[in-house]
C-alpha cells in the first residue's frame, strides 16, 4: 500500500492547477454536478476518484485513460511502471486480462 501511496503523491505534485482542469474536464461525466468545484488540488482528484470506485491500489486503468487523453503521457509512464514493477502486471498478461493500458502507453516509452 505503501508504494501506491508514494505514486499517487508523486503524481499529484506534478498535475498543476492547469492540469487539474484538463484532468477534470476529461471525466466530467463521471463527476456529479456541484462536486467539481470542490476538486482544487490533484489530491483531492485521487481522494475523489477513489471515493466513488474509479481508483484503488490494484484498479490504475481509470487514471491511467484520463492520463492519456489528457496528453500526460509522463504521468501515464508513471502509473505504467508501478504497475509492471510493483503489481507485476506485464504486457502478456495484459492481452490475457484486459487490466491495464500498457500497449497504448508503450509509445511513451
Amino acid at each position: 500500500m505503501a508504494e501506491y501511496r508514494s505514486l499517487l503523491e508523486e503524481l499529484a505534485q506534478n498535475i498543476t492547477a492547469e492540469d487539474l482542469e484538463q484532468l477534470k474536464s476529461a471525466c466530467r461525466e463521471d463527476i456529479p454536478s456541484g462536486e467539481g468545484d470542490a476538486i482544487a488540488t490533484g489530491h483531492h482528484w485521487f481522494a475523489f476518484l477513489e471515493r466513488h470506485s474509479k481508483l484503488d491500489r490494484d484498479n490504475l486503468s481509470y487514471i491511467e485513460h484520463i492520463f492519456e487523453i489528457s496528453r500526460r503521457p509522463d504521468l501515464l509512464t508513471k502509473v505504467v511502471q508501478y504497475r509492471t514493477q510493483v503489481l507485476k502486471i506485464s504486457e502478456e498478461d495484459e492481452v490475457d486480462t484486459k487490466l491495464t493500458r500498457i500497449p497504448s502507453a508503450k509509445k511513451y516509452k
